[in-house]
């Protein structure tokens, strides 16, 4: 009995914590206008508007110029989504506000990228150049020919379309040539030795 109660307080510990990030409440900045209809949530501000919908097991409230998110009830499925929505509901302020922005390096003799309109243009060793067109709300910023800049509001879809980019060319191992991220490590891999 003992031990079944002390693994009841464990579980209990453990899960409590991962709330600690829905109770957080998310100040809104000035210039942000959010509004709250039943589940239904909209975010303007000076970058644009994002709109969701949220599960009924969360309810989210505007006080003192700040949202909160609270769950309906302690079940499982009711933790998880308190933390969830709460991420989502923030990036939601922070993308109508500073937007999001991912950076992509392409690494190779001859790759390069240049801006066609509102498209990139890739050059990644094919017998052809490679035309990547811009999705609704995301713009493409090219400062240099092996430095692409994926930016938006929504921080979904930026981190789709940059991993989008990616797989077009995924850097190889042995000499890492192709499209990574700016912050990632590629892992090399040693190439076999030549016969003597």
């Amino acid at each position: 009995m003992l031990v079944a109660a002390a693994s009841a307080a464990r579980f209990c510990v453990r899960f409590g914590d991962m709330s600690r990030v829905g109770q957080k409440p998310i100040p809104v900045p000035a210039g942000v206008d959010v509004t709250v209809n039943g589940s239904r949530v909209a975010v303007k501000g000076s970058r644009g508007t994002l709109e969701r919908t949220f599960h009924n097991r969360v309810a989210i409230t505007q006080e003192d110029g700040q949202l909160s998110v609270t769950r309906a009830d302690d079940e499982r499925q009711s933790r998880a989504l308190h933390g969830l929505f709460r991420a989502l509901l923030n990036n939601m302020v922070v993308g109508v506000s500073e937007g999001f922005r991912r950076e992509l390096n392409i690494v190779g003799v001859g790759y390069r990228a240049v801006l066609k309109d509102s498209d990139l243009e890739l050059q990644l060793g094919f017998s052809h150049p490679v035309r990547f067109s811009a999705p609704a709300g995301i713009t493409f910023e090219v400062p240099e020919p092996t430095k692409v800049i994926v930016t938006g509001i929504d921080k979904e879809i930026v981190g789709q379309v940059a991993a989008d980019i990616r797989k077009l060319r995924p850097p190889e191992p042995y000499k890492g040539k192709g499209i990574r991220y700016s912050d990632e490590q590629v892992r090399r891999k040693a190439g076999k030795a030549g016969k003597r």
